[in-house]
């Protein structure tokens, strides 16, 4: 059963113990992210949590860090997202101490050395090289860059060439101070862990300052008419996005967008896979996912295709997201959808790092957690005039967007394509 603790300086504790389980995850959540950067520090959450590995007073080195759960055949990563910033270890049951120990003290006792920050600023350029390289990818960073534009919603998570070059320690030691406070932070634990948990924790995190953070600045949603925002680029393929703006995490429409996208595009036997690739072969990759952020939202349908097939691909997408805001999904398709939702939520929660993730952050972004079976009650609560409403109300000229990369396609014909919706 979830337990939740607070201490005294603000941070939460969450602990899910699992005595049939033979590992552990110690995971440490922030809640700052590259919305809750400046320009001219774009990309600052990112860089500090390379950092973090880098060493400390009682591991001085990043080989030191890495050895203590190298040792055990210990997993451990950090990752950084618009909104939140994650550090964690998942081990054997029997090194709970260990990993414990050795989260808190990259979290709290980083040292954050110059040196390593005049090298790490070139391992970064490489990752944001790596990214760009990628059409892929560069098609996801520009299709929040058409949603927000020039704001923190808009701007890549690892940052540009200037910003990271620019950093400072001083800098990140701010930063550091600004953000990393106990009313910002949630640590959460998951497996086979002891029944003393949350008292070991509030020993090694009671340092962490109760304070207030620098919170960030509310998204700006303007859009009148369809957004078009193409990298011309010599591939053989043409990534897209295709998609409109929706619901935000604290909408309870969101489980309604859930279901829509997997009914457009979640499974290889939804409509997107089926018109797209299967019966037209337009594409080898398309899929449409749903995405709920604390401020923001969006579905949106990715696929890649050869320049010629760009147009025909679009008209498809588009016809499939008017059907769903013209015509009731099936009731058989629609419980597909359910029972889809509800099947990979079981699955992907097997293991103990994703528990951890999974009540993590709900807590984090939401300041509440929900048990698995409250999600199925909530998806299973959604109708299909409900998912009908919410089509018609997204799938509009003045809410779509696409982002392309790779060689142009016809702006003019594609732009009036979109306005058709």
């Amino acid at each position: 059963m979830l337990k939740k603790t607070n201490l005294q300086n603000g941070l939460r504790v969450l602990t899910f113990p699992q005595e049939s389980s033979e590992s552990l995850t110690v995971l440490v959540l922030v809640g700052t992210g590259s919305k809750n950067e400046t320009k001219e520090q774009n990309g600052i959450s990112h860089f500090l949590e390379h950092m973090f590995f880098k060493g400390t007073a009682k591991r001085p080195t990043p080989i030191a860090v890495a050895e203590v759960l190298d040792r055990v055949g210990g997993t451990y990563n950090a990752f950084t997202s618009e909104d939140y910033t994650g550090y964690y270890a998942k081990v054997d049951a029997r090194h709970f101490e260990l990993s414990l120990d050795w989260v808190a003290d990259i979290f709290l006792a980083s040292l954050l050395p110059a040196e390593e920050i005049e090298k790490e600023k070139g391992v970064v350029m490489e990752e944001l090289h790596m990214r760009n390289d990628s059409p892929m990818s560069r098609a996801q960073i520009l299709w929040r860059q058409l949603l927000y534009g020039d704001s923190p919603a808009g701007w890549n998570i690892v940052g540009t060439k200037e910003s990271v070059t620019g950093l400072t320690r001083q800098d990140l030691v701010a930063y550091v101070n600004s953000q990393y406070v106990g009313s910002n932070t949630v640590v959460c634990l998951a497996g086979k862990i002891p029944a003393d948990a949350e008292q070991r924790v509030a020993e090694k995190f009671k340092s962490v300052p109760a304070a207030d953070f620098r919170h960030k600045a509310p998204v700006a949603e303007k859009q009148t008419e369809p957004g078009l925002l193409v990298e011309d680029r010599k591939t053989d393929q043409v990534h897209l996005r295709l998609g409109v703006r929706a619901y935000s995490l604290s909408d309870p429409r969101r489980y309604a967008q859930e279901i829509l996208a997997t009914v457009l595009g979640g499974m290889m036997s939804s409509r997107m896979f089926t018109e797209v690739r299967e019966k037209r072969g337009l594409a080898y990759y398309v899929s449409t996912d749903s995405e709920t952020d604390p401020d923001t939202g969006f579905v949106v349908t990715a696929a890649g295709v050869k320049k010629e097939n760009v147009e025909d691909a679009v008209k498809v997408m588009l016809e499939e997201y008017r059907k769903t805001a013209t015509e009731r999904i099936p009731a058989e398709e629609f419980q597909k959808a359910k029972d889809n939702l509800r099947g990979k939520l079981a699955l992907s929660l097997e293991s103990s790092d994703a528990k951890a993730s999974f009540y993590g952050l709900q807590e984090l972004l939401e300041k509440e957690t929900y048990a698995l079976e409250q999600v199925y009650d909530r998806i299973s609560a959604v109708t299909q005039d409900d998912v009908l409403r919410l089509a018609q109300d997204i799938f509009k000229p003045a809410k779509l967007n696409c982002a392309l990369v790779g060689p142009a396609p016809n702006r003019e014909r594609l732009t009036k394509l979109l306005k058709a919706l």
